[in-house]
């Protein structure tokens, strides 16, 4: 039943597109001027969007809110948001807050504005609360490490006591019960917060029940739901499966960690985007080999430590060879999970996803490095007892290793009993050659005895390593499963630009300008009407970096057709009283033409940028 819901959520929202959502298109666009009121808002978003109660704000001109129609689905495309808006807007400008969630759990909101008529000299600005609250944000970021740390400890221990076989399991019991009731707490705590982190509201606010059992029917909410039930089914389970066959525990076993490995995938990027089977498939794959290795990491140096009966080399063995499987299913998931999500090869260095994947790259490079380490001295271990080190070997040696207290080793040599003789190539001992070592005589520094010793310390030491730089690795999983994949930030980038709605026949520019200045970065909206030889109309809206409507000094616009030696053509723009306008604008010739704008934001501060722009007949 668990994995039926499981199945149901993940088949039933594909996409095609990237995953997180960001913005393609808007209608009415922003910065647009329109003729009459529109009777709708609708956004396109790169991947399917799930809608709130309040996905849509729009704010008139006199800064008061709109009463709006419930957000639904354009046309049934779960890409869209559309908002229906009353009859009998007025004239000027309206400013638009939007709220929706992607496909893969994380919230996206923005702001934009639109106009109609013309531009108002003070248009409302975007309301505050669409913003993401800092301290639910905090809270539930550290709630998915919490999350994903317990799940590698849970799945981890339980496949080392499973696969690997020590003898003595007692250590593993403390992460088994730690990392269970860690996952069943953290995922709870995302449940409680799952409706004001998608609202950007307050931790406080997670007691709204609306807003509590809303959160609950998103694809997010059922996986948490599910992630519990899973949690608190494995605990009555536990119990029955003692009686049962190792094979038995065995599947029963691998079952809930792949069903547990599905509440992740179903509910992050790899639930929306491109080949979203092949995606599912690869997440889970790499969830589980991360767990089976770093949790694994865990329940090795548990028993390396705390087992009262040294774990035989077989064991150290088995789990060499499952670090070496979970290493190449990460290697080869990742791979093609960086692919997916980078696009290009130049979005690794600038894009903030592919620049946090650098640094997890670089870490899971010091933890194989480790892995290596560990490797080695399994492998020294492995050799007999009784067969001497190669010659020209040098055994490797730990400076200043304390040594190690009786029993904790892996294999406990039998010391040389009274009267044992030197064996061969041995130093003559004090009595005379041939003569037994004394009582307290020590074992040769390169005796059998010794050189195991130090690979025990030596292997304790690398695990070690490897479980520190295991939990940096997952702190930057958890920031890179909330962070804007660069391939959906690439397609928001191709989007088209915001054209003028109301105008068929007009030209527009999205200028952006950057007067060095604190405040001094900005856009300007310019259409020009029809964009063709003759006369020409001519407007300029600005805007700040928040998209509201910007007041300046000054804006002048000129035009130059250097084949022809023509101007500069002064356009002679005014100020309306919130944007800047001319309608006798004349070019006689057809080519292209420079435009050249000037932006005085200040009394001594002023920015110039220059468009190419086709005149046609």
């Amino acid at each position: 039943m668990l994995l039926g819901t499981l199945l149901v959520l993940l088949l039933g929202g594909a996409a095609p597109a990237s995953a997180h959502a960001a913005l393609r298109g808007a209608d009415p666009g922003d910065g647009s001027v329109l003729k009459s009121a529109p009777t709708h808002i609708t956004l396109t978003f790169t991947e399917s969007v799930g809608l709130l109660e309040d996905s849509f704000r729009v704010y008139s001109p006199d800064n008061r809110r709109i009463h709006l129609g419930e957000p639904q689905h354009a046309d049934d495309a779960s890409d869209t948001a559309r908002a229906e808006l009353p009859g009998g807007l007025a004239d000027g400008t309206y400013t638009v807050a939007w709220r929706v969630i992607s496909a893969d759990s994380h919230p996206v909101s923005g702001a934009f504005s639109f106009s109609i008529g013309k531009p108002s000299p003070t248009p409302p600005a975007a309301p505050a609360d669409h913003a993401e609250h800092p301290v639910t944000k905090s809270l539930y970021d550290t709630g998915r490490y919490l999350a994903y740390t317990a799940a590698a400890l849970l799945i981890g221990a339980a496949a080392f006591a499973a696969l690997c076989r020590p003898p003595d399991t007692a250590p593993l019991r403390a992460p088994l019960l730690i990392g269970w009731w860690t996952l069943l707490t953290a995922t709870a705590a995302l449940l409680v917060l799952r409706a004001p982190y998608e609202r950007g509201t307050s931790p406080a606010s997670a007691f709204d029940r609306e807003a509590f059992t809303g959160a609950l029917t998103g694809r997010p909410g059922l996986a948490l739901l599910t992630r519990v039930a899973l949690l608190l089914a494995a605990a009555l389970l536990v119990p029955l499966l003692r009686r049962r066959t190792p094979r038995t525990r065995l599947a029963a076993g691998a079952a809930l960690s792949l069903a547990l490995a599905l509440t992740w995938a179903a509910a992050e990027h790899a639930s929306a985007g491109i080949q979203v089977p092949l995606a599912m498939t690869s997440s889970v794959l790499h969830l589980l080999a991360m767990a089976c290795w770093l949790g694994g990491l865990t329940a090795l140096l548990l028993t390396l430590h705390r087992a009262r009966t040294p774990p035989p080399l077989a064991t150290v063995t088995r789990f060499s060879r499952l670090a070496f499987a979970s290493v190449t299913v990460l290697v080869v998931t990742g791979v093609y999970q960086s692919w997916r999500g980078l696009g290009s090869w130049t979005a690794l260095l600038e894009t903030t996803y592919g620049k946090t994947l650098t640094v997890k790259l670089a870490a899971t490079l010091f933890l194989l490095l480790a892995a290596a380490m560990s490797r080695r001295w399994t492998a020294l271990l492995a050799r007999p007892a009784t067969v001497p080190a190669e010659a020209g070997e040098r055994v490797p040696e730990l400076v200043g290793a304390p040594g190690t207290p009786p029993g904790t080793g892996l294999v406990s040599p039998a010391p040389d009993g009274p009267g044992a003789p030197d064996g061969p190539g041995v130093p003559d001992g004090p009595d005379g050659p041939g003569a037994p070592d004394g009582p307290g005589t020590p074992d040769a520094p390169d005796a059998p005895g010794a050189r195991e010793d130090l690979h025990r310390r030596a292997l304790r030491r690398s695990v070690l390593a490897e479980v520190v730089v295991a939990v940096l690795v997952l702190l930057v999983t958890t920031v890179l499963t909330g962070t804007l994949p660069a391939r959906a930030e690439g397609e928001a980038a191709k989007a088209p630009e915001p054209q003028v709605a109301g105008l068929p026949g007009a030209e527009a520019f999205a200028i952006p300008y950057d007067a060095g200045t604190p405040g001094g970065r900005g856009t300007v909206q310019l259409t020009m009407d029809p964009g063709r030889v003759g006369e020409n109309g001519l407007q300029a809206v600005v805007f700040d970096p928040r998209g509201a409507l910007s007041f300046v000094p000054e804006l002048r616009i000129s035009f130059t057709l250097g084949a022809k030696d023509i101007g500069p053509i002064d356009a002679k723009v005014t100020d309306r009283g919130g944007y800047w306008a001319t309608s006798d604008l004349n070019l006689p010739l057809e080519g292209t033409w420079t435009m050249k704008m000037t932006i005085r934001v200040s009394e001594v501060d002023q920015v110039s940028e220059t468009r190419q722009v086709r005149i046609s007949r």
